[in-house]
């Protein structure tokens, strides 16, 4: 079977599920299902794998699709409890405070406090935490899942405190060989992570700048009364500044310390700087923006999770600060469960896993305790006491939450194991890659000499498939690294394009979506959702492919083991 036939076929379920989704907007509890059995026939007839390797690499899918559903739980957990203790009500008013401008409360709660978010816990916990959070602010349920996937960008390199660069890209690059030729010109494997990390900082700081305003514009164009661009783009001042107050100690970060905190300080100094002032009202447009009336809106944008603030007002006065501990209390326990203190060690030690399901080799393993969704039933518990809850609300919030994740499982049950079976293809009676490395193979040979600018398309194609900046950089490191040896260009810059490009495909990653929507109950819209974040997603790769493709072939940005490589070559 040729690598054009591989790919064609390797493709065909990714295919199926945009044509479904997209094109017939068909909700993903009847598309996944099909795109599951689609790939399971592709695994076992064409790629030869073994029912028992498919039937393993399933429950490893399940195994994750209860982490993910543990972490939709927890978070909406959460949001109930609030809504219930009348923190919601605080909170709105908290916010109005500081803006009512419904574009100055995306900047600040979607781009800064979701990227702290993503910077602390990744793996799409921010979209479960700032999606809820607009919903209760009165934002369209479509609209605070677009922006939260949206979120899932910039930050997502140096999410959960560096593991897509720490985990991703040092188990899928790290070998002997390297080790020994990066040691014969007197460089560590570790040196050359840290310039990966840099140069992946550098793509996402010129990038990722404008995702506050690409935020807002879509914003204002897909969800506002005028459906309007120019009414986004009003906001750019205060937008840029809302980018830069981020993406600059972002990427110094980077530069000078390394790959565990860019997202983490980022976000804090950028929140710093911009709450103060957005409440002086520097670079704040004279007009305040918001959405029509509810009563207007499309049924379409409108989850499950609404919450009807007029039926709090009601509860007793909360101060803003109480009001907001439980999200302080989840971002600090994100914080010291991630950071190597040994708490997260402690609480990986229970765990639940199965090892050589079937002698595939293939293992299982969920650590329930360390997972986000544990942590906010930490901090449920908390709230309960702080902020005086009767027992009948806190039952309410359970009970509305766990309705929730109903939907969500049925999709997740056969999207995840579908991204394993692919994933787990590359073992097989023909000795075939794996489906997502016959993809890239294919288009790594036809494209050749213009490899850098669609490098970040194979780390977007990668995380779309696995939802997991991490797992595309796990597939892919190597293999962009073996590109660029073969074309002898900067191996650390073409690895960075690979990690930048599979952050931004966190926004169309389908069970993040699935994941997202099911925070504010609006399973059944997942297609509409992904013709949106499509565009900052194509608008990401397109112009960090460029940078690359001119870092490369006009500044001739190269590395210590490049030069090495081509020194090698010419004194041949």
């Amino acid at each position: 079977m040729g690598l054009g036939v591989q790919a064609l076929l390797a493709v065909t379920p990714i295919l199926v599920a945009a044509v479904l989704l997209v094109g017939f907007r068909w909700p993903a509890k009847h598309t996944m299902p099909i795109v599951y059995v689609v790939a399971v026939v592709i695994a076992l007839v064409a790629w030869q794998v073994s029912l028992t390797r498919v039937l393993a690499s399933t429950i490893q899918g399940l195994f994750i699709t209860f982490d993910i559903l543990f972490i939709i739980f927890g978070a909406i957990l959460l949001l109930n409890t609030l809504k219930h203790s009348g923190a919601v009500t605080a909170i709105r008013t908290g916010f109005a405070n500081i803006s009512a401008d419904r574009r100055v409360q995306v900047v600040i709660i979607a781009w800064l406090f979701g990227s702290f978010i993503e910077g602390a816990a990744g793996f799409g916990t921010p979209a479960a935490i700032a999606a809820p959070l607009m919903v209760a602010l009165g934002f369209p349920a479509m609209a605070a899942v677009m922006i939260g996937m949206m979120i899932q960008s910039t930050p997502v390199t140096f999410g959960a405190v560096g593991t897509p660069i720490l985990v991703g890209v040092r188990g899928g690059l790290d070998n002997q060989v390297m080790a020994d030729q990066l040691g014969a010109i007197g460089l560590s494997f570790n040196d050359y992570l840290h310039l990966i990390a840099a140069q992946s900082a550098l793509l996402h700081g010129i990038t990722g700048t404008l995702i506050p305003l690409l935020m807002v514009v879509m914003m204002t164009r897909f969800f506002g009364k005028n459906r309007s661009w120019t009414e986004g783009l009003s906001i750019l001042p205060f937008a840029i500044f809302g980018g830069l107050a981020f993406t600059i100690p972002y990427t110094l970060t980077a530069v000078f310390l390394g790959p565990e905190f860019p997202s983490l300080l980022g976000a804090l100094i950028g929140l710093a700087i911009v709450t103060f002032a957005a409440q002086k009202g520097f670079l704040v447009p004279k007009d305040t923006w918001d959405f029509a009336p509810a009563s207007e809106w499309s049924p379409e944008w409108v989850g499950k999770l609404e919450i009807k603030l007029d039926s709090l007002t009601a509860k007793r006065p909360m101060s803003n600060w109480l009001a907001w501990t439980p999200y302080v209390l989840v971002a600090l326990f994100l914080v010291l469960t991630r950071l190597p203190l040994g708490i997260g060690d402690a609480l990986k030690t229970v765990k639940i896993s199965w090892e050589d399901i079937f002698g595939t080799g293939i293992s299982a393993t969920t650590t329930p305790l360390f997972l986000p969704g544990a942590i906010m039933i930490a901090v449920v518990l908390i709230t309960f006491f702080i902020h005086q809850m009767r027992v009948d609300e806190l039952r309410a919030a359970v009970g509305e939450s766990s309705k929730v994740l109903l939907g969500a499982g049925f999709v997740l049950i056969f999207t995840v194991p579908m991204v394993r079976v692919y994933i787990n293809s590359g073992v097989n009676n023909l000795n075939l890659a794996s489906m997502p490395i016959a993809m890239a193979e294919w288009v790594a040979f036809n494209v050749g000499g213009i490899w850098p600018l669609f490098a970040p398309t194979i780390g977007a194609l990668g995380a779309f498939i696995a939802g997991s900046n991490t797992v595309s950089n796990l597939m892919f490191s190597l293999f962009q690294h073996g590109v660029a040896e073969r074309l002898l260009i900067s191996g650390a810059l073409v690895v960075a394009l690979q990690a930048v490009g599979a952050a931004a495909g966190n926004m169309i990653a389908i069970h993040n979506v699935v994941a997202a929507s099911a925070t504010v109950g609006l399973l059944g819209q997942e297609g509409t959702t992904l013709r949106k974040t499509v565009i900052p997603t194509f608008y990401y790769v397109l112009v960090v492919g460029i940078i690359g493709l001119i870092a490369i072939n006009m500044l001739g940005i190269s590395d210590p083991l490049a030069m090495a490589r081509e020194t090698q070559a010419v004194g041949q």
